[in-house]
């Protein structure tokens, strides 16, 4: 093929390659690398927890957040059975019911309040924050052994009864190996089953008014022992056995009379009888005339 029919296309052509150009080998410029400044430790600020005011969380709740100044010379809280502090206890509570968390959050800041709510009562700081003025009373201590294949093997029975002296009172039997675990444990075992007493004025040597005896006579039962509760007149006291007396008095019942049958020397009996006399007059359906006749208060008296 002559030159002449070459393809232009084909042909070499010459770019011109201006002055100002760079090699690329000298373009390539070594870039250093920037290392990022470290950041510094933020500082660690301990959390203050804040003070609560007393309408905004449960009584319980304010005073293990708010503790009361206590001098050096006062002589330390007595307390039964081994564990942790109630107040330290409902520092770190976290609470894994729904009336647990109502409680936490300030919902529910009476005891009235989570007994209308319905739902039940399964953590012992509930109780704690509702009612932190609670009582505890050891009503029997019963050492069991029984003989076995390795040796004789030792275990306690306690009954303990919680009340605030107006009101509420619980009764439990928990069954151990060590006294004090066991005393802590019927303690909190006492604190699940607590319930609100009915109180009023139904005796007729009474003069007109609210009264702190009960309302009408009632009866309770506990395997052969029978108890039955009337109301006294105001001044008379508690004219019942020294367990029952316990009970009644962790209670807010102030006067009373009593009538017994059965083994009434058992001692866990006959104070299932008088724990359960007290819940059959909750179960009694009473009108509201006779409430406002007998002058009837449920739980706490209210100022």
């Amino acid at each position: 093929m002559s030159d002449e029919q070459k393809d232009p296309s084909s042909e070499d052509v010459e770019v011109p390659v201006s002055e100002e150009a760079v090699p690329v080998e000298e373009a390539a410029v070594e870039v250093e690398a920037v290392v990022a400044p470290e950041p510094e430790p933020m500082p660690i600020v301990p959390v203050e927890v804040p003070v609560a005011r007393s309408g905004e969380l449960a009584p319980g709740l304010y005073l293990a957040f708010n503790p009361p100044e206590v001098s050096e010379d006062a002589p330390p809280r007595r307390r039964r059975g081994v564990g942790e502090d109630p107040a330290e206890a409902l520092r770190k509570w976290q609470p894994i019911t729904r009336l647990g968390r109502a409680v936490l959050s300030g919902e529910i800041v009476t005891m009235e309040q989570a007994l209308r709510s319905g739902m039940p009562i399964r953590e012992v700081q509930v109780i704690d924050a509702l009612l932190p003025n609670l009582e505890e009373e050891v009503i029997t201590v019963n050492m069991i052994q029984r003989m076995t294949d390795s040796g004789r093997r030792v275990r306690f029975n306690v009954m303990t009864c919680v009340g605030n002296r107006d009101g509420y009172v619980g009764l439990a039997i928990a069954k151990g190996k060590e006294v004090a675990g066991t005393i802590r444990k019927a303690i909190d075992a006492a604190k699940l089953n607590i319930i609100s007493v009915q109180r009023g004025n139904g005796s007729w040597e009474s003069s007109a008014g609210p009264g702190t005896s009960i309302p009408f006579k009632v009866t309770g039962r506990a395997g052969s022992t029978r108890l039955t509760l009337m109301p006294a007149a105001a001044g008379k006291g508690l004219v019942v056995g020294q367990t029952g007396k316990k009970i009644l008095e962790l209670a807010g019942i102030t006067d009373i009379l009593s009538r017994s049958k059965g083994q009434t020397r058992t001692t866990i009996n006959y104070a299932l009888a008088t724990y359960n006399a007290l819940i059959e007059m909750n179960k009694t359906r009473v009108s509201d005339d006779q409430k406002n006749r007998l002058y009837m208060v449920r739980g706490r008296i209210l100022e």
